[in-house]
């Protein structure tokens, strides 16, 4: 709530002095422990916003400035240009530099230019967007000196193992496809977008297929689905495939470089496997409820400014509550056959339903032909990642033993191609302009009703 709205000071010693008196009073003290923990969070809050506004490197925005750092991520390649994430003594700077010169993870960079204020555009708010990642300066093109580079520890040992793997399985990727099958196939293992068009990505906006090229919380929920289902097919019990599924996805949060994002999408989908395990719904939300304070209680920016945030937690919820009675409900039309298939589309319709209302709030497009081109993608999704994964890896060791399994692979990239092609019609998304925020309440009661009401009426099915 902080996060949003300004809490005045005598509103908090207010709560704090009714949290005491209800805390001492039997009846009362889970009302009064739930007010201190809101205490508690608005004070989390205040602490971060009191670090940004004395944040040292932002008090410089605006000046001409000589900066030494070093390089703290993979840099980010564009078209014509690249992004490097510099951290230096006093904080991170995001420079935008030109093609011609090669950085690297750990190298040490002398800057020099002008540090700028992250902008605020008509339909996105970069600063925020960048805030919650801790960056409040960034620099247009500057002069850049590499000077050399940064002994690095165990940590950044690992982690420049796991870009090396990333960057090989990119290159295996690329010999073996063309684009746009290429691009599709980076975003779809690597998690890597840098490489697609932008009209392939606004395509795959209007099919309502965009969450299947990111590694976002909706993806590595429906691929924790996805690789439940194949460890049951391949006879495993539903305990020994959980502790399985929980091994691949982070080894794929590993492999796609932990990134943020990244990170909270494996949570959610091991939230999720979890939820599937206990076989609870109470304790399933109880634990994502944990979850998310832990996350917030670390950056607390998050609830706010980071959709993906908001997405990844939301698409849990949804496969908790609402994949059970879509699931039984589809059930009944194919009279129990094609199980596994019917779990991974109940899986991405609920994940969707739960996500659409954010995903309306801040983009404000809604794909009329999404619950369609997801019907005949979602089939598909798992084999594109195996077949996708053996390709690539393979590739790494062998280009034409890669190019040779990568066969199947590019007919269900041909496939997914002719999907995004034939729906993407002006006709098939709808755009609504400044959405305003009563209707994220609206839709969510909405959801809210009919997830009980399908609950109630299929739950003797589940």
């Amino acid at each position: 709530m902080e996060s949003i709205l300004n809490s005045p000071q005598i509103i908090l010693w207010g709560v704090l002095f009714l949290a005491v008196i209800f805390i001492g009073i039997r009846k009362g003290a889970i009302i009064g422990f739930c007010m201190l923990l809101f205490i508690i969070g608005v004070l989390r809050v205040q602490i971060t916003e009191f670090n940004i506004e004395n944040n040292e490197l932002r008090k410089l925005n605006g000046t001409n400035v000589v900066l030494h750092g070093v390089i703290a991520d993979e840099p980010d390649i564009r078209d014509n240009y690249q992004k490097l994430k510099v951290k230096t003594k006093d904080g991170v700077v995001l420079i935008n530099a030109d093609l011609y010169q090669k950085y690297e993870y750990l190298d040490i960079v002398k800057i020099s230019g002008k540090l700028e204020t992250p902008q605020k555009f008509e339909d996105f708010n970069y600063k925020n967007y960048l805030m919650k990642d801790g960056i409040y300066s960034v620099m247009g093109f500057p002069k850049i000196e590499l000077i050399g580079k940064q002994k690095a520890n165990i940590g950044q040992q690992l982690y420049e193992k796991i870009l090396l793997l990333k960057q090989k399985t990119r290159q295996a990727i690329q010999y073996s496809f063309n684009p746009p099958e290429s691009s599709i196939l980076e975003g779809t293992i690597l998690g890597d977008n840098a490489a697609m068009s932008d009209e392939l990505k606004n395509n795959l906006n209007i099919t309502g297929l965009r969450h299947i090229i990111a590694v976002s919380g909706t993806h590595v929920v429906i691929l924790s689905s996805i690789i439940m289902s194949l460890l049951l097919i391949l006879g495993l019990k539903r305990g020994s495939a959980f502790y399985f599924a929980v091994v691949i996805i982070c080894f794929y949060i590993f492999f796609t470089g932990l990134s943020a994002s990244g990170v909270r999408a494996g949570i959610m989908g091991f939230l999720y496997l979890l939820a599937q395990k206990l076989g609870r719904q109470s304790l399933g939300v109880r634990v994502v409820a944990i979850a998310a304070a832990v996350m917030l209680a670390q950056n607390p920016l998050l609830l706010a400014f980071d959709v993906g945030f908001q997405l990844s937690f939301l698409a849990v919820l949804g496969l908790i509550f609402l994949e059970p009675a879509f699931e039984a409900i589809i059930n009944i039309f194919l009279k129990g056959k094609f199980k596994e298939f019917v779990k991974i589309v109940a899986a991405t319709f609920a994940a969707q339903v739960f996500t659409l209302p954010i995903l309306l709030y801040n983009f404000g497009n809604i794909s009329l032909v999404s619950p369609i081109t997801n019907l005949l993608v979602g089939p598909v999704v798992y084999w594109l990642m195996i077949f996708g994964f053996l390709s690539s890896f393979i590739g790494i060791f062998s280009n034409w033993l890669g190019w040779i399994l990568a066969t199947p692979c590019y007919f269900l990239l041909q496939y997914f191609l002719w999907v995004i092609n034939f729906f993407s019609q002006p006709w098939a998304i709808k755009t609504f302009e400044n959405v305003h925020w009563i209707w994220l309440i609206i839709l969510y009661c909405a959801i809210i009703a009919l997830t009980r009401y399908l609950s109630k009426k299929t739950s003797h099915l589940f």
